[in-house]
């Protein structure tokens, strides 16, 4: 399970996206993977033992049995809405600019840079589409752990072939230009002109976070496959410790790239990646890079596809026929959902190439539209027992409403993930007032599940707090504290403050929190047989 965790949070548009920030503006972008470790920790901590205790095993079932099937075909269409219009777009995006570069297809065809990633795409995506007709699924369930593995080993040898390209020769002084020169670019500290202002690092960021590892069917399904609690929450743990690297593996190239490359004319950031890989790999290694960038690609654009279409067969259609339905007409239906979604990505993704803050940053501002409202009925789902379905249905409409006027419509100064949370609050008020003013007859309660072993990870706590430590020294050192304009006179005493403090709340964890968190998964335990 832990591999399979540590895996899935690598992907083609981190390494693209996250690079084309770093290089356009500078490491605030890190905090959307960084931060998520505090998410990562809270699945662990909290959601995890509810979900074992017997809450629920999928978010579809958890949303019907807590409220209705409205509510759930409601979030299946928002979801659906998010992977055409979104999520694929941008995985077909991110593979087919690689392509194009490695390649240089516009010198190739002798074709604008707009019409070659036109074509591109299309193959590319063609490509995808007939690699899932003819026993792709099966192909790219076996390979998902050799593309991880691929892409793990590229995300750490770029950066160390950049930094010795930069150096002229000298990893020593390619690392010294960075942090020496221009050493703005290493700042996470967010302006308000940055993609992501450092505000907004305790504000919609962590619910959106939470969003992805809370409520993400393709997590949650990973975590419940644990054997116990012990071995769910060193798995989600170990998954936070994971993206304390991303900016040394997903950022630090784009920063190299921007070193390398600020003359020149790159027609979007998201190409300041793909270029560095052209320059520093050996030619055998950018075909070993192509291959796994592909693999991935073809891995979640097939994935995708199939759980777009499941979800509109089972979730949508299905329950809107009175009739019986057969599982041949279920299939073509499913083959049907695929090819349109199929075609809407293709006319959507090259759209991608005039977002001026790069691909990373559009993904998160159009993925609001549904992440927002779907947090905020899970927890109130969790935590309370009589708030009906009625205010699920109206947060669900008034939020999405509401994100497309205040971003798209009106010209509100106000960053998108602010307005994350500022829906976030009143969308919770809306629901708990519906509540109290329509409550359920009957309060919902926690449907029994298989039991497992409760018993938490004794180390869970401790490993917690030491995460934390680590975020925060990642924060310290990317900042004016640290190396942006040179380390400070505050930065060691800070830094050891900082570590003694945690290493003193590791201790008094392991003596006292450790026993009283037990205590109350065991008496959650409990509740949730009865």
């Amino acid at each position: 399970m832990l591999g399979s965790m540590i895996l899935t949070n690598l992907s083609a548009e981190q390494l693209i996206g996250l690079n084309g920030s770093a290089f356009g503006y500078n490491l605030s972008a890190m905090a959307w993977e960084v931060t998520a470790g505090i998410s990562t920790i809270i699945m662990a901590l909290i959601f995890l033992p509810r979900y074992l205790a017997g809450a629920f095993s999928t978010l579809p079932e958890f949303l019907r049995d807590r409220f209705d099937d409205s509510v759930r075909r409601m979030t299946v269409v928002l979801f659906m809405v998010g992977y055409s219009l979104v999520t694929i777009p941008s995985v077909l995006y991110s593979g087919s600019i690689a392509v194009l570069r490695l390649f240089d297809v516009p010198g190739l065809f002798n074709i604008s840079y707009e019409a070659s990633l036109v074509f591109t795409i299309v193959v590319v995506g063609t490509i995808g589409a007939l690699y899932a007709i003819f026993g792709g699924l099966k192909a790219v369930a076996v390979s998902d752990t050799i593309n991880g593995i691929g892409l793990l080993i590229v995300g750490l040898l770029v950066p160390i072939l950049g930094l010795i390209a930069l150096g002229d020769g000298s990893f020593s002084d390619g690392l010294t230009t960075i942090s020496t020169t221009q050493t703005e670019k290493l700042n996470a500290i967010g302006s308000s002109d940055d993609p992501v202002p450092f505000g907004t690092i305790f504000t919609g960021m962590i619910l959106a976070n939470l969003f992805y590892w809370g409520t993400n069917q393709y997590v949650i399904q990973r975590t419940l496959g644990a054997k116990n609690l012990v071995e769910g929450q060193k798995g989600v743990l170990f998954s936070g410790y994971f993206k304390v690297l991303v900016p040394f593996m997903m950022m630090l190239p784009g920063v190299i790239a921007y070193h390398l490359y600020q003359n020149e004319n790159l027609q979007t950031i998201d190409l300041a990646y793909p270029h560095l890989v052209k320059d520093v790999l050996p030619q055998y290694l950018s075909g070993f890079f192509l291959a796994v960038l592909l693999g991935a690609v073809f891995s979640s654009f097939n994935s995708l596809l199939n759980s777009a279409a499941t979800l509109f067969c089972l979730d949508v259609y299905k329950p809107l026929k009175k009739d019986k339905v057969s599982d041949e007409k279920l299939i073509r239906v499913a083959k049907i959902t695929s090819l349109v979604i199929a075609v809407l990505s293709f006319i959507t993704a090259p759209l991608l190439m005039f977002a001026p803050e790069g691909l990373w940053q559009i993904i998160r501002i159009f993925t609001g539209f549904y992440n927002i409202p779907v947090i905020t009925i899970v927890l109130v789902g969790l935590f309370t027992k009589r708030v009906p379905a009625l205010a699920a249905k109206v947060a669900i409409i008034f939020h999405v409403i509401a994100y497309g006027l205040l971003k798209f419509v009106w010209d509100v100064d106000i960053n998108f993930i602010h307005i994350y949370a500022i829906l976030f609050a009143i969308e919770l008020t809306i629901m708990l007032v519906i509540g109290r003013l329509y409550p359920m007859d009957k309060a919902w309660r926690f449907t029994p599940k298989a039991e497992v072993n409760m018993t938490p990870w004794r180390y869970a706590i401790p490993c917690a707090i030491v995460l934390v430590g680590l975020i925060a020294t990642l924060y310290l050192m990317f900042s004016p504290i640290g190396f942006v304009g040179g380390l400070s006179d505050a930065f060691v005493p800070i830094l050891l403050t900082l570590w003694a403090t945690c290493f003193a709340a590791v201790g008094l964890s392991l003596k006292w929190w450790s026993v009283k968190y037990e205590r109350s998964l065991k008496r959650l335990a409990t509740v949730a047989s009865h």
